[in-house]
């Protein structure tokens, strides 16, 4: 299993570059950020910073999407940091939540989700593209290379994962949501004529190694109301049906709205109707054992990746005790690109 760690881009963007470096030097094998330009600073600047002063590590977002940028200048941004540092990016992407409504707009569609990520991928591999009705290609590309990974929830963006998606991002660590997620997935990319067991499982949550389970729990309780803002729109579309588990959609009958000015930040007033019970579920929490548990758990799915989110008081404690306790037991070296699935 491979280690990633997910970064907001809080200023100053110093600090955000040290951190990253630190999660290298802890074994880390991927960096991660948010993308949300309006709450958040620019992340692919910072990205240029983090491969310069790292020699491993895998960067990209968790995740952007289709309607903040426009699809070549997404292309062009990974393709370039390819060209200076090696092939050592990665696109996680998804329909928009909080880069698109702080501006007023709603998600894209799952079809344009889909569009995205052929074009994006194929401009940064080097390949010519149809797009707005033109042929365009980057003639200054050279044996480029990006796997886009597609973060989703919801029936019919899972069948999307699918059918275009190197892999797959599930922001939850619940392993019998993972397993249904999982499943879907696995069973989209068969009907659509691809190997599902190329496709890369990746789950990313808020991990925080300590006793104080209480403090844990409130430190990361954001994270429910985060994933809820998503549920939300899942059950207004499918309602409460088998079309997901109701393990994934019980719990927001207390949600109340939702304020984007504290999304993914410790102490999220808009999350208080996240049981503790959620809480344990979707985050790792406790003691190493309890996370040596769980991600064993995860792996046994099938799960390749765990990417944790740090956003909680104890940043530093958590990345050493990771690289000293937990990393060592699952991990194996990350060697960058070429390990896309069959298009």
């Amino acid at each position: 299993m491979d280690f990633g760690v997910v970064f907001q881009c809080d200023p100053p963007a110093s600090a955000v570059v040290d951190l990253a470096r630190k999660a290298e030097d802890a074994g880390f094998g991927y960096v991660w950020t948010f993308d949300s330009h309006l709450l958040w600073q620019e992340p692919f600047v910072i990205y240029s910073q983090i491969l310069a002063t790292t020699e491993r590590v895998v960067v990209g977002p968790m995740v952007t999407n289709p309607g903040t940028r426009d699809w070549t200048v997404i292309a062009s941004q990974f393709a370039t940091l390819n060209e200076m540092f090696g092939n050592r990016t990665i696109c996680g992407i998804g329909r928009g939540d909080s880069a698109l409504r702080t501006l007023g707009a709603k998600p894209g569609t799952i079809e344009e989700l889909k569009q995205c990520v052929d074009v994006v991928r194929s401009l940064a591999c080097g390949e010519t593209v149809e797009y707005r009705g033109q042929q365009l290609k980057f003639a200054w590309v050279e044996n480029g290379a990006l796997d886009v990974w597609v973060a989703a929830y919801g029936p019919k963006a899972l069948a999307a994962t699918g059918q275009v998606g190197d892999g797959y991002i599930l922001q939850l660590a619940d392993p019998d949501i993972a397993e249904w997620m999982i499943a879907a997935v696995r069973r989209s990319a068969e009907e659509a004529g691809r190997d599902p067991a190329a496709i890369k499982f990746c789950v990313a949550a808020p991990a925080y190694v300590g006793d104080d389970l209480e403090h844990q729990r409130d430190q990361t309780r954001w994270f429910g109301g985060m994933v809820g803002n998503h549920v939300a729109d899942i059950v207004t579309r499918y309602g409460t049906s088998a079309a997901v588990p109701k393990a994934l959609t019980d719990y927001i009958e207390g949600r109340k709205g939702y304020d984007y000015a504290q999304h993914g930040r410790a102490g999220n007033t808009h999350a208080d109707f996240v049981p503790d019970e959620v809480v344990d579920r979707f985050c790792i929490l406790g003691p190493v054992d309890n996370h040596l548990a769980r991600l064993s758990a995860l792996k046994s799915l099938g799960v390749d990746q765990f990417a944790l989110y740090l956003q909680h008081d104890a940043k530093e404690e958590t990345l050493a005790a990771y690289g000293r306790d937990i990393i060592p037991v699952f991990s194996h070296p990350v060697v960058g690109q070429g390990f896309g699935v069959q298009r």
